[in-house]
C-alpha cells in the first residue's frame, strides 16, 4: 500500500473518529439541558370561598287536599291566584252528602220518638208495679205477679237508657254527616298565592287512602328560601348568621344577596356522596325570585387583602427523579441544592427576611406551624432549583397565602420541568415563562 493512501486512511479514521465524539458530546449536553415552566409570587387578594347549588322556594308552602271523596263540581282559583285564609277555592259535588245530612236527621228524629215511646212504657210499668205491691201486701194477688211487675219496671227503665243512647248515636251520624257535607268546600288554610293546580272540574278525587292535592299554596312569596347542597368537606366552613350570595340563570347579571338560617344536620347520601342542606332567607320583594329556580349559590368563610401568594399548582410540582439524579450526583448534594440541602430545610419560618412575613402573620404574632400548614416548593434562584418550605394560609382553590417562609414576591416558582434534548421546543406561546439550563 502506497503512503498517499495510507494517508488518507489515517485522516478517514480521524474525521470519523471526532464525528462521533462530536455527536456523543452534542447528546450528553442535550441530555443535560433543563427547561423550568415557572410562575412568580405576587401580592393580592384571596377570597375563600365554597360553591353549591340550590333551589329556590316558598319558606312555607301547604298542600291542600280534600277530606272527602268525589267529583270537582266548581273552581274558585287558579295558578297565581293570591287567597286568604279562609276563602273557598274550590267545591266537591255534595248532593250525596246533603242527602245523607238528611237521612241523618231523620234517624235522630226516630230515635228521639223512639226514645219517647220507651219513657211512657216505663212510666206505666212503674206505676203497675206500684199498684202490685200493695195488691200483694193485702194477699190479693200472688207474690210472682208481683215479682213480673217489678221485673217488667226495671226492663223498661233500660229500654229508656239504650233510647237515649240511640238518640245521642244519631246525634253523632247527623254531626258527621254535617261535617263531611262542610268538607265539600275547599277553603285555604293560610293567605297566600296558588303556585300550583292538580285538578280540573268534573275530575273525581279520592280520598280513601290518603288525601288528594288539589291546590300548592305558597304562604308569602316575597321571603323565600334557598335549599342548598353543600359537600361534607365545606360545611364546616358554613355559619349560620353569614351571608351568602348566588346567582340565577333568569337573570345572570345580577348577584341576590341572602343570609345562611341554618345547617341541617340530616345527612343527604347520593352515591356515596353526603351532602348538608344549608338554607338561605332570601328577600324578594320585587316578587321576581320565582319557586323552583336553581341557584349558584357562593359562601364567603374568609377573606385577605394584599398579601402574599402563590398559585397551587406550584405546589403540586414533584421534581422527576432524573433533576434529583442531577442535583445529587454521587448520592451527594450538589451545589444547587436538593431534598437534602441544609440550607434549603433551613429555608423555614422563622428566617424571613423583610416584606417576606404577610400582614396576617404581622398581626396574630408568632404562632407555631403544624405539619397541615406547611408547603414544599421548588423555586429558580441562584441559577438553578432550589427547594422551599413555607407556611400556608388560606386558598381559594387557585391562589394560596404564604404566611411565613422564605418567599417573597417575585420569585419564579417552578410548575413543570423539562429534561433531555426535547427541552427548549414548544417555549413559544407558552402563558407561563420557562427558564432553560
Amino acid at each position: 500500500m502506497s503512503k498517499k493512501k495510507i494517508v488518507w486512511l489515517l485522516v478517514a479514521v480521524v474525521v470519523i473518529a471526532a464525528s462521533v465524539g462530536w455527536i456523543q458530546v452534542a447528546r450528553a449536553r442535550s441530555r443535560k439541558r433543563v427547561s423550568y415552566e415557572t410562575v412568580k409570587v405576587d401580592r393580592g387578594r384571596i377570597v375563600a370561598q365554597v360553591t353549591a347549588t340550590g333551589t329556590l322556594s316558598a319558606i312555607v308552602t301547604v298542600q291542600v287536599g280534600s277530606q272527602v271523596s268525589g267529583s270537582i263540581a266548581a273552581l274558585y282559583a287558579d295558578f297565581n291566584s293570591p287567597v286568604k285564609k279562609g276563602e273557598l277555592i274550590a267545591k266537591i259535588d255534595d248532593r250525596l252528602f246533603a242527602a245523607t245530612v238528611e237521612q241523618a236527621k231523620a234517624n235522630l228524629v226516630a230515635a228521639e220518638g223512639n226514645l219517647a215511646k220507651a219513657k211512657a212504657q216505663a212510666v206505666d210499668a212503674d206505676r203497675i208495679y206500684q199498684r202490685d205491691v200493695v195488691l200483694a201486701q193485702r194477699h190479693l194477688i200472688a207474690d210472682a205477679d208481683r215479682d213480673t211487675a217489678q221485673a217488667t219496671a226495671d226492663a223498661d227503665k233500660a229500654a229508656v237508657d239504650a233510647a237515649v243512647g240511640a238518640v245521642e248515636q244519631a246525634k253523632a251520624q247527623l254531626n258527621q254527616a254535617q261535617v263531611n257535607l262542610e268538607y265539600t268546600n275547599i277553603r285555604s288554610p293560610k293567605d297566600g298565592t296558588v303556585i300550583s293546580r292538580n285538578v280540573d272540574v268534573g275530575q273525581t278525587v279520592a280520598a280513601s287512602l290518603q288525601a288528594p292535592v288539589i291546590f300548592l299554596i305558597a304562604e308569602d312569596l316575597r321571603k323565600m328560601q334557598v335549599d342548598t347542597s353543600v359537600a361534607e368537606s365545606d360545611v364546616g366552613h358554613i355559619k349560620p348568621g353569614s351571608t351568602a350570595t348566588f346567582t340565577v340563570d333568569a337573570y345572570k347579571s345580577e348577584r341576590f344577596t341572602g343570609m345562611v338560617r341554618q345547617v341541617r344536620i340530616n345527612p343527604q347520601t347520593v352515591q356515596n356522596v353526603v351532602t348538608y342542606d344549608a338554607v338561605i332567607d332570601v328577600a324578594n320583594t320585587d316578587l321576581r325570585l320565582l319557586p323552583g329556580m336553581t341557584a349558584n349559590c357562593t359562601f364567603v368563610y374568609d377573606r385577605r387583602d394584599d398579601v402574599l401568594r402563590l398559585p397551587n399548582a406550584a405546589m403540586r410540582f414533584r421534581p422527576p427523579p432524573e433533576l434529583l439524579a442531577s442535583l445529587t450526583p454521587g448520592g451527594k448534594q450538589g451545589r444547587r441544592g436538593g431534598p437534602g440541602d441544609s440550607s434549603a430545610d433551613s429555608a423555614a419560618p422563622a428566617s424571613t427576611g423583610a416584606g417576606q412575613r404577610s400582614a396576617r402573620t404581622a398581626a396574630e404574632g408568632s404562632k407555631p406551624a403544624t405539619a397541615t400548614d406547611m408547603r414544599t416548593v421548588w423555586i429558580v434562584r441562584d441559577g438553578g432549583p432550589r427547594q422551599i418550605q413555607f407556611r400556608a394560609g388560606v386558598s381559594d382553590g387557585s391562589v394560596t397565602e404564604i404566611v411565613d417562609g422564605d418567599l417573597k414576591a417575585g420569585d419564579e416558582v417552578i410548575t413543570d420541568v423539562t429534561m433531555g434534548a426535547q427541552a427548549g421546543s414548544g417555549a413559544a406561546g407558552n402563558p407561563m415563562s420557562r427558564r432553560i439550563f
